[in-house]
């Protein structure tokens, strides 16, 4: 165990940095979107479902153009988006509505959050990959447009 924590060793200063980052976004749009008691909390709804897309985003470019890179997935998977998404507090939420006499917004939150959560991952991910598609064409156009003599 000693040898792969020394071989990953320079990956824990981005996933640390990526993790405060995370964390104080996460931080952020809890304070700009406060709730109490049985109210549908709605900044942890928001950071996990848009964490969720960015993560689907993320994993297409990595596992596309960017695969070749060490450490974009660990400061923005890991670090940034394991510290922003929070799905510790989702479960916490929802025990609390829960506790506040409020099942059927338990509920909505409950199963809403894993719906939304992946159709946010499948969007992410498709936007991901036509991003990469429409790039990838732009790329050759220009490449062909160089390559190709021009007339006079």
């Amino acid at each position: 165990m000693p040898s792969l924590i020394r071989a990953h060793a320079d990956l824990l200063p981005a996933i640390a940095v990526g993790g405060a980052l995370g964390s104080l976004a996460r931080w952020g749009i809890a304070e700009a979107l406060p709730h109490s008691g049985g109210d549908f909390p709605l900044a942890t709804f928001v950071v996990n479902a848009t964490g969720a897309m960015l993560l689907g985003l993320l994993m297409a470019f990595v596992l596309g153009p960017w695969s070749h890179t060490r450490y974009v997935r660990p400061f923005l998977g890991v670090g940034v988006l394991g510290g922003y998404t929070t799905f510790s507090t989702y479960e916490l939420d929802t025990r609390g509505l829960l506790a506040a006499d409020a099942p059927a917004t338990a509920a909505a939150y409950l199963l809403g959050t894993v719906v939304v959560g992946l159709v946010a991952v499948w969007v992410g991910v498709t936007a991901g990959r036509l991003t990469i598609a429409v790039a990838t064409r732009r790329a050759r156009r220009r490449r062909g447009h160089e390559i190709a003599p021009q007339e006079d």
